[in-house]
């Protein structure tokens, strides 16, 4: 009905400005992604077969939709450009802001579909059968790319670290 999908956006749309945003680095295209994938999910509501899972769903469809932008601006082998010019500033919103950077960085390394399973396994801290419902992808292939996202990650580190250690 359509009272259950409206329900279901309710509930669910700042949720999905989150995953939509960290996984674009960009609050402006995750909105405009949301949009989308939220017009895309209208459109294909009458096919829910299990109201249970339409949660994993819209998440699926909000996943894709980033995915889809992702790899068509190519930032998979880019670096994300910060959000917000890093404060310079000592203290906790300093070290915040800093932190910030270095993980949209960090991700900014990874494919889109590694990125996709970083983030909501370390991020949103889902369980591996819960990102493999949220990505359409079997649990085995969510574990596989974690493994290669992190190791990713470890090398992109060792490497920073050996820099600055010059």
């Amino acid at each position: 009905s359509a009272e259950g999908f409206d329900a279901l956006v309710h509930a669910r749309l700042d949720a999905c400005y989150r995953l939509a945003a960290v996984l674009l680095g960009d609050r402006i295209e995750a909105e405009d992604a949301v949009h989308d994938a939220v017009l895309r999910a209208q459109r294909s509501w009458g096919g829910v077969r299990d109201p249970g899972a339409a949660t994993a769903w819209l998440d699926r469809i909000v996943v894709n939709e980033c995915r889809d932008r992702l790899r068509r601006r190519r930032v998979g082998r880019a670096v994300l450009a910060a959000q917000s010019p890093i404060s310079l500033t000592s203290g906790p919103e300093g070290e915040a802001a800093v932190e910030r950077a270095a993980l949209r960085d960090a991700l900014g390394i990874l494919s889109p579909d590694h990125r996709v399973v970083v983030v909501l396994r370390y991020l949103f801290d889902l369980p591996i059968d819960d990102i493999a419902a949220r990505t359409g992808t079997p649990a085995g292939t969510v574990k596989s790319r974690l493994h290669h996202a992190l190791r990713q990650l470890r090398a992109a580190y060792d490497a920073a670290e050996r820099l600055d250690d010059r």
